[in-house]
């Protein structure tokens, strides 16, 4: 009888363990503040596929570059150092020039195109191709990230108004094409210190989409908000290639399927918020102006030439045939 019950004590230890055991906990890290939709959605989708997997997969989601500023957590995927992260396809662009060709100033009409584009054959074989090159990221879904506009301490009407203007961009090429073109000195600055940057006057002015502008209190320490929409932007949710190749065909789908529905709700969250924020940064007391987006695109046409940048015409095309 105690043999017995020594072995039923030693199973229900083993029935205990078991699924403990077989729980993969994981790290997903972006740079964005915990109210925003990049965040929020995140973490449901972090906890729809915890729940799809029985428990299998416990995803931990770090905001507001807690695990690093953006170019450290796209170089832990490939470290092993973060599972998943949300990031701009500006960054992916390092390591495949081509994938970036969204970011080539004026390319989308708007969010909607945008959008339409990321669920492409055109884009998958751009993701295809950075999967390759970058040893093997997978990139499951896109979020609309918003229309990129100019917040500046100083009035800017058309592009020439920006010639020595010195405004903080992420440290990407794609970024800098615009004040480049119109004579502004584009200066990188990590995401997490622009504030600090405008408000001791580091940089005169940034650029960033109207939710981001809200999130980071931007619009505390920026007189003027120019609604260049110079880039219609968007981050790609990536799952590192030590995860994804590990997963079953059955995981796939689900990592896929939830973090697509996660990127869909974040879209829809940003386009709302982006149709409310012109009326309140006006009630707010800051100027909004509107300008001529086509001089600046002119601009960028004639001294910024896509292929300087790596982008394909090809590619940039396929985008602009989508109706």
């Amino acid at each position: 009888m105690k043999l017995i019950a020594s072995l039923v004590v030693v199973a229900a230890a083993i029935g205990v363990a078991a699924p403990a055991a077989a729980q993969t906990k994981l790290k997903w890290a972006h740079v964005y503040e915990t109210s925003e939709p990049f965040h929020t959605q995140s973490v449901w989708a972090a906890e729809e596929i915890k729940k799809r997997t029985n428990g299998k997969f416990d995803i931990t989601v770090y905001a507001a570059s807690s695990l690093g500023k953006e170019t450290d957590i796209n170089q832990g995927l490939q470290l092993g150092t973060v599972d998943m992260i949300i990031s701009g396809l500006s960054f992916a662009a390092r390591s495949y020039p081509r994938i970036g060709v969204g970011y080539y100033p004026f390319t989308f009409r708007d969010g909607d195109h945008l959008v339409q584009g990321s669920k492409s054959d055109a884009f998958r074989e751009l993701a295809d191709g950075y999967k390759k090159k970058s040893g093997g990221v997978h990139i499951t879904a896109m979020t609309y990230y918003g229309a990129r506009h100019t917040t500046s301490n100083k009035p800017i009407t058309d592009c020439a108004s920006m010639k020595g203007l010195k405004i903080r961009v992420p440290d990407v090429p794609a970024y800098m094409a615009m004040p480049k073109a119109c004579g502004a000195n584009p200066t990188p600055i990590a995401f997490a210190e622009v504030y600090l940057a405008l408000d001791n006057g580091t940089v005169d002015a940034q650029e960033n989409p109207l939710p981001t502008i809200e999130a980071k209190k931007f619009f505390e320490v920026q007189k003027h908000i120019i609604l260049t929409g110079h880039i219609v932007d968007a981050v790609a949710t990536q799952v590192a290639p030590h995860v994804w190749n590990k997963l079953s065909d059955e995981e796939k789908k689900i990592f896929t399927e939830v973090t697509q529905e996660a990127a869909d709700r974040g879209t829809a969250q940003v386009q709302k918020r982006e149709a409310e924020l012109v009326d309140e940064f006006k009630k707010r007391g800051l100027t909004v102006t509107e300008v001529d987006r086509s001089g600046f695109q002119k601009a960028v046409l004639e001294r910024v030439p896509m292929e300087s940048m790596g982008y394909e015409k090809k590619d940039w095309d396929a985008i602009q045939a989508l109706k």
